[in-house]
């Protein structure tokens, strides 16, 4: 049988996002090769730009408290490979990785398949070896043409918040990303949408519903509101219940509720599902690198947003960690596939001190470009209002430097480290501070 090392050698092998396609019938071939272990499987099937994570861990851990074996599918992964494939909660353990790795390679064709294909086709296979009574499945990116959407029929599919990102793929506007994301509504089935999307975004995913006849869902705003921002989550009231997140960030409770209607459907489809799994779930579910909280000496939050919808959120939680706490001292990086520039600029807006670093990933924005790029944003603000907050910024090698740096004049003055503005840049830090 493969080692580890072998299989992820296979793995590998394939491109990040294989050769572009303009059908799924790559995706589908790759799955009858395999044995359409998919079709013996049944889902929730979440798409969306932000939010896609959090909720799928709401809604997956208020099934498993409900008594229900639960395969989870996210994308891409925080910490390594295999904590994107589980059952429970746990990842794929090594020997069956292995074995379904090796089943599969010998069974598949010379097609240019993306490792997110691969990956699929593994996580199905275990998925349907170990018995789940449900699998939510994270798309990747978009809908219409992911991979993920070569399953029939879903139980119900969730839309969370529609922003831009992945534009050269999925579109320059946030209504033709919609457009994109809406394709994983089948017919004759249900979609929830997210509560914080634009009016065009809902009347897409309202019309597309109703072109399949798909029951159309969303939380009303009239039931919902926001109480409070605390250290350790943020409560609020939905239908007349009183919840907390266990999640840091105004944007929780909003993917809260979503995840809260899902299981409310989920309900009306046969799965018990009571409501104190659903309160256990919003008020015990945390995600790494989703404005994580870490408290110590000093207090860090660790956020992979990379997109400006993401940094946005992330700024909204540090505007109002800015009343308690004074001093926001930052280690930033960029990835040359976002919007970069308006990102770093954002993030130093909020921060009294931004270390910068460009050591996390090949394709890291340079330290030299980003440093202009707030010094010319600094520039503006001083001509806009001599008194307007200007922070101060510095290079860094490495993040271990950032960190130390970082950390020293948090402690100093009663300050908060804040490690953001890429994925990759928040997984290093996990993998090598918070083991």
């Amino acid at each position: 049988m493969m080692n580890f090392d072998e299989c992820m050698e296979f793995v590998n092998s394939y491109s990040k996002s294989g050769k572009p396609v303009t059908d799924l019938s790559r995706a589908e071939n790759l799955m009858r090769l395999v044995g359409n272990p998919e079709k013996r499987l049944d889902f929730v099937h979440v798409a969306g730009t932000n939010g896609k994570g959090s909720v799928v861990e709401y809604i997956s851990n208020a099934l498993m408290y409900s008594g229900y074996k639960v395969g989870q599918f996210t994308s891409p992964f925080v910490l390594h490979y295999t904590d994107r494939i589980r059952i429970n909660g746990k990842e794929i353990d090594e020997k069956s990785f292995c074995e379904i790795c090796e089943f599969i390679k010998e069974r598949i064709d010379n097609q240019p398949y993306s490792q997110f294909e691969i990956t699929m086709a593994i996580a199905m296979w275990w998925f349907d070896m170990e018995f789940c009574d449900i699998v939510v499945l994270e798309a990747g990116i978009g809908g219409l043409l992911d991979c993920t959407n070569i399953i029939e029929p879903p139980v119900l599919s969730v839309i969370t918040s529609i922003s831009l990102d992945h534009m050269a793929i999925l579109g320059d506007t946030v209504e033709k990303i919609a457009i994109q994301k809406v394709g994983i509504i089948k017919e004759n089935s249900a979609v929830v949408l997210s509560i914080d999307n634009k009016n065009s975004v809902i009347d897409i995913v309202k019309n597309t519903a109703h072109e399949k006849n798909a029951e159309f869902i969303m939380p009303e705003w009239y039931n919902f509101k926001y109480l409070a921002m605390e250290s350790d989550g943020n409560p609020f009231i939905y239908r007349k219940e009183q919840y907390k997140t266990a999640m840091f960030g105004f944007h929780q409770p909003k993917n809260a509720v979503t995840a809260i209607e899902a299981c409310r459907y989920l309900m009306k489809k046969g799965f018990v599902v009571p409501e104190y799994a659903i309160r256990k779930s919003v008020e015990t579910t945390q995600v790494k690198a989703r404005v994580q909280y870490i408290d110590g000496n000093p207090p860090v939050i660790v956020d992979g947003g990379h997109n400006i919808a993401g940094i946005t959120e992330l700024c909204y939680v540090l505007d109002n960690i800015r009343l308690e706490v004074k001093n926001i001292y930052t280690v930033a990086g960029m990835v040359n596939t976002k919007d970069y520039e308006r990102g770093i600029e954002k993030i130093s807006g909020y921060s009294d001190k931004v270390f910068i670093i460009d050591d996390f990933a090949p394709n890291a924005v340079s330290v030299k470009k980003l440093i202009k790029i707030i010094a010319n944003y600094n520039a503006k603000l001083r001509k806009m209002s001599p008194e307007i907050h200007i922070s101060d910024f510095e290079s860094c090698k490495s993040l271990s430097e950032a960190v130390e740096k970082a950390e020293s004049l948090a402690i100093e003055n009663n300050g908060i480290v804040v490690i953001c503005g890429s994925l990759y840049l928040a997984s290093k830090y996990l993998n090598d501070y918070q083991k």
